[in-house]
């Protein structure tokens, strides 16, 4: 059963969830509080079907283009070397000799900086303002949650030195006192589940006490999996207004509890969730 906050655009997808039992948060970071890798979907298609297109098996950039897009976003939210990875099985599959995944990625990190290296130096000289590259209300949800004794995970994607050098660029770093993980090149060694195990298994929680934002289809499933309350955050990373409604559609799928299209919100959401 759905219910929708039209004041709010809070959409409350599943009215059952346990309300008031939640004592640790875990944020998703890009696209879900920070901006500064806006675009970076953009980049990767590109390059991806530029290597299959490279190939000249005759496919349409058309068709490559719909391949790249669904496996891309399917894995929206785990290390990006499981993207690259992805990408060399299909350049395997049309009887090439593909790179080695961490290539790709090293590659795609390095035309991904070529977009972002203003946001980056900016927020570095401080020409920038850290609110111009968060989602509208992150800062505010994050104090929210500290204030209410809860404690606060960060986890992504993207590389360790990357997320934990701009989550200091945009001061939100001190927030998270449970810590900061991410990608590493030894990716075996980390993921979103892994994380959320051992969140459980340190604090001897159960389901619901556990509550996930993210608008990849990772980290919702991954929180759904526990037990977990799942917010997914259909964030229009363009504009920061309304809700995207790929991403919402997305999410969705993935079994998100609560849709919203970003934090401005944020008192509100809280008090359904952490309120009895």
């Amino acid at each position: 059963m759905t219910e929708q906050n039209r004041s709010s655009s809070i959409e409350i997808v599943n009215t059952e969830i346990p309300r008031g039992t939640a004592q640790v948060a875990l944020f998703d970071f890009d696209g879900t509080l920070s901006l500064i890798r806006r675009g970076w979907q953009q980049v990767m298609l590109s390059y991806f079907v530029d290597v299959l297109e490279s190939l000249g098996t005759g496919e349409s950039r058309t068709s490559l283009s719909r391949l790249v897009s669904e496996f891309v976003a399917h894995l929206t939210g785990k290390q990006t070397i499981y993207q690259t990875i992805r990408l060399a099985e299909e350049v395997e599959k049309r009887g090439h000799t593909a790179l080695e995944p961490l290539a790709y990625k090293h590659e795609y990190n390095s035309r991904l900086w070529e977009i972002i290296r203003s946001r980056v130096e900016g927020l570095e000289a401080g020409t920038e303002d850290p609110e111009n590259w968060l989602l509208p209300g992150s800062r505010a949800i994050l104090e929210n949650l500290k204030n209410r004794g809860i404690r606060l995970y960060l986890a992504s994607g993207t590389d360790y030195e990357f997320v934990l050098k701009e989550a200091r660029l945009l001061q939100i770093d001190h927030y998270f006192d449970g810590g900061i993980f991410a990608a590493l090149d030894q990716y075996k060694k980390f993921s979103k589940a892994m994380l959320i195990r051992q969140i459980f298994a340190d604090y001897n929680l159960s389901g619901s006490q556990l509550v996930g934002f993210g608008d990849g289809y990772v980290e919702i499933e991954n929180t759904k999996e526990v037990g977990g309350i799942a917010v997914g955050v259909a964030s229009n990373e363009q504009t920061c207004l309304g809700t995207d409604e790929w991403k919402r559609s997305r999410l969705l799928k993935a079994g998100a509890d609560i849709i919203i299209p970003e934090f401005r919100a944020q008192a509100e959401l809280l008090n359904y969730l952490l309120i009895n």
